[in-house]
């Protein structure tokens, strides 16, 4: 069993390789050979989906498909499209990703079936330490976002790392979301908050 040492000024899991620690939710350091043929491994799957004939390209390019977690029958990712690792990212049957969405995948994104997801919207799992000595060494921590079933994300919000936004609910266009959405629920602004009315 590996034995794992956290701090606040940094130092972290012990004997892990940046990537055991980025999927553990330790600290980790980005700025490390093995992440970056990672992310070079989407780069590559994101260029054929962003630039692909859109009559061959379908509901997503060949290898972007291959590279997510899962993803259920029928979803589709608009072009253009970002995301750092994609194999962190798990989609739900009917979802749709509208053009420009952005994914920082650093930790698991699971997105709900039925969800959809407006223009531009952006998913940032990753958080930078907030020590700049330490963020000058590339430290950051990963947490998940979840978003369930039935969701609307209306354009240009931002999700922000370790949030949860249950069934049904409705982010407004524009909103940040900073904290958990209970289900059936609408929030709007920045940072998001319940809506009047709702």
């Amino acid at each position: 069993m590996v034995r794992i040492a956290r701090d606040d000024s940094g130092d972290h899991a012990l004997d892990l390789s940046e990537r055991q620690k980025m999927a553990a939710g330790d600290w980790y350091c980005c700025v490390d050979d093995e992440l970056e043929a990672l992310r070079v491994v989407a780069r590559r799957a994101l260029h054929e989906h962003n630039t692909m004939d859109p009559d061959r390209r379908g509901s997503m390019g060949p290898a972007l498909a291959a590279l997510l977690g899962s993803v259920g029958q029928h979803a589709r990712i608009e072009a253009p499209f970002h995301c750092a690792y994609g194999f962190n990212i798990s989609l739900g049957e009917r979802t749709f990703l509208n053009a420009g969405c952005t994914i920082l995948d650093t930790a698991q994104v699971r997105i709900g079936s039925r969800t959809l997801l407006g223009p531009n919207v952006q998913i940032y799992c990753a958080e930078h330490h907030k020590d700049a000595a330490q963020r000058l060494k590339g430290l950051e921590i990963a947490r998940p976002v979840t978003i369930g079933n039935d969701v609307w994300v209306g354009g240009a919000a931002i999700i922000l790392a370790g949030v949860t936004i249950g069934d049904g609910a409705i982010v407004g266009a524009g909103s940040v979301v900073t904290r958990d959405v209970p289900a059936h629920a609408t929030v709007v602004g920045n940072p998001a908050r319940p809506a009047r009315g709702s």
